[in-house]
């Protein structure tokens, strides 16, 4: 893969940014000057919201409490103390990052809308707050900062020493977004934002993530609020804590392409000008004409690009960029090899143990005094009529349901865990897939795969090294370009075995892997769970299908109302009488009796 540096989509990008330092240089308007200064600072409010509400998908529609947060704090320490911006302006991060803690790390352990409602009500107290201590704030008033000019001070004679300050915090911030997407940090965001029990499956603590997204959000946030509070010089508590301005700024990422590095910039450089062109020209029909240009404008894109502008132009730009010299080139396929080594082990010693598992939903008894135990090297079948309970057990045998009585344990080298949770159970060697299969859906094959192998790497090229391995083990190279939503249903079915085994996992749990592909599917699909087999990883699927289920198993357990019926070798299951029973209903018994 090429470096990003020698990438020509790098080049094209930072030129087109360039733009914004040299236009107002060569004009040497005023007007052209602050309109540059407010789409550096607008640019970069919108990409610092974007980690949170475009990566994490955590709508925050109080951000600008944030921003508040940095302006007031530099220029009251200015105003009242004399410390330079420079100083107050980490300040200002810093108790941006304590409040974005406190909003997130109850809110983002919840799903809903409760992170939104709990940024719109701290911003509006905080607005609240800072009108009532007039002492020290100014109240409704506002706070003149005071004028000392002087880089320490933040204050400039000169228009272009104020763009080339906002060009830097915008550059910075852009630089953390663009990082942060392709890192592992950016990967799970992105994971949990599409699909979070997926992302809990493949070792991702998603609370974690969030919170961090929030905080370091926040704290981009407020340092360019410092910035721009000293350039405005004025300071007041309805501009500063305005609902307006945090709708404002996730607009501009809205239009430009949510989730996006470059999304947010192109937002902001589209809309914001006109905007501020509407204001001054069509001022005279009404104060906030610009908010009708807003709108229009918002209304147009998610008619006809409802994944943003970037995200739908992005395709036809690649294809121009990758036709330059020394553009993207495809990597030529590369010789075939073992994905997974087979692991030396002792046969046949328990792996995985589920002992008394009990569990209810109200007055039904969903799993009633269940136990089973996986041993290394086997295929253990689970198999029952619909309704019996095993998706109930096998979501207890990843730590997505907790029993409500018994245990299940996993063999760590020569000790046993119990695991507590999702993200644990897959950091303790338990992989899964999904009944109804879980794709994120926006990233491509080897980036779904990327996701299982960061549990255990921190290296994109370590990543993708491994994403290859497992691909050639589940049929999947041809495909690792292919963004997953495109793919068939038996390939979204092999993308997810993929995706868990890049996890390096010592037990597999298959839940119906097999439902819903037509016969070749099949074939490839029974093929590839005797690799993994052979591989190294024992392997424990619910299915349906029960020639393939008698084939491939070494074992079968039967659960039937919640609770083990049979478990034993698949010719002696098949042809149990209760097991029989369990399937077809008494009448079929009482038939073959007569």
């Amino acid at each position: 893969m090429m470096p990003p540096i020698l990438n020509p989509r790098v080049y094209i990008g930072l030129l087109a940014l360039s733009a914004i330092l040299w236009l107002p240089l060569a004009l040497q308007s005023s007007f052209v000057y602050h309109l540059a200064i407010q789409v550096c600072v607008f640019a970069g409010l919108a990409t610092a919201w974007n980690i949170v509400g475009g990566f994490a998908g955590q709508l925050s529609l109080g951000h600008a409490v944030f921003y508040g947060i940095g302006s007031y704090s530099a220029g009251l320490l200015v105003a009242k103390f004399g410390i330079s911006p420079w100083i107050g302006m980490f300040a200002g991060a810093a108790v941006s990052s304590v409040v974005a803690l406190l909003i997130a790390y109850p809110t983002l352990r919840l799903r809903g809308p409760f992170f939104s409602l709990a940024t719109i009500a701290f911003l509006e107290v905080v607005r609240l707050l800072v009108t009532h201590f007039e002492g020290w704030t100014g109240g409704s008033a506002g706070l003149n900062v005071p004028l000392q000019i002087g880089l320490p001070w933040m204050i400039f004679r000169e228009k272009w020493a104020y763009l080339l300050v906002a060009f830097g915090f915008f550059a910075v911030t852009l630089l953390v977004a663009w990082l942060i997407r392709r890192s592992r940090f950016g990967f799970y965001l992105i994971a949990v934002r599409e699909r979070e029990d997926a992302a809990r499956a493949v070792g991702v603590n998603a609370v974690r993530a969030k919170i961090a997204a929030a905080v370091i959000s926040a704290v981009l946030t407020s340092l360019i609020g410092s910035f721009h509070g000293m350039y405005l010089t004025f300071l007041e508590p309805s501009a500063a804590f305005s609902l307006e301005l945090s709708i404002q700024i996730a607009m501009f990422a809205l239009i430009g392409g949510l989730g996006t590095v470059a999304g947010p910039v192109v937002g902001t450089v589209l809309v914001l000008p006109v905007a501020e062109l509407a204001r001054g020209w069509l001022s005279a029909f009404g104060n906030g004409t610009h908010g009708f240009v807003y709108g229009m404008l918002l209304v147009f894109v998610v008619l006809f690009f409802p994944r943003g502008l970037v995200g739908h132009l992005s395709q036809q730009v690649l294809r121009l960029i990758d036709r330059l010299p020394n553009g993207h080139k495809a990597k030529a396929a590369e010789p075939a090899r073992p994905a997974v080594q087979r692991i030396a082990t002792s046969l046949g010693q328990p792996i995985l143990k589920a002992e008394g598992l009990h569990k209810r939903f109200g007055g039904l008894k969903a799993t009633d005094d269940v136990s089973l135990t996986l041993h290394e090297g086997e295929i253990l079948g689970v198999i029952g009529p619909n309704g019996a309970g095993k998706t109930t057990v096998f979501n207890q045998l990843s730590g997505f349901i907790r029993p409500d009585q018994g245990t299940v344990t996993v063999r760590t080298g020569v000790d046993w865990s119990s695991p507590r949770s999702p993200e644990t159970f897959a950091r303790a060697g338990v992989g899964r897939t999904f009944q109804i299969v879980q794709p994120f859906a926006g990233l491509s094959v080897m980036e779904n795969i990327m996701l299982g192998a960061f549990m255990h790497t921190r290296l994109r090229s370590e990543a993708e090294a491994v994403a290859r391995e497992v691909a050639h083990l589940t049929d999947l190279t041809a495909l690792l370009d292919t963004e997953a939503r495109s793919l068939t249903v038996g390939g979204m079915k092999r993308l997810e075995v993929a995706r868990a085994l890049a996890t390096r996992p010592r037990v597999l749990l298959l839940d119906e892997v097999l439902a819903g592909l037509n016969p070749s599917d099949v074939a490839r699909a029974i093929e590839m769970i005797k690799r993994i087999r052979d591989s190294g990883v024992s392997v424990l699927m619910i299915e349906h299908l029960m020639q393939a289920t008698m084939a491939l198993s070494d074992r079968i357990v039967v659960i039937n109302v919640g609770k083990v019926l049979r478990e034993g070798k698949p010719a002696d299951v098949v042809n149990d009488p209760a097991v029989i029973e369990a399937y077809l209903g008494k009448g079929y018994t009482h038939a073959q009796a007569a």
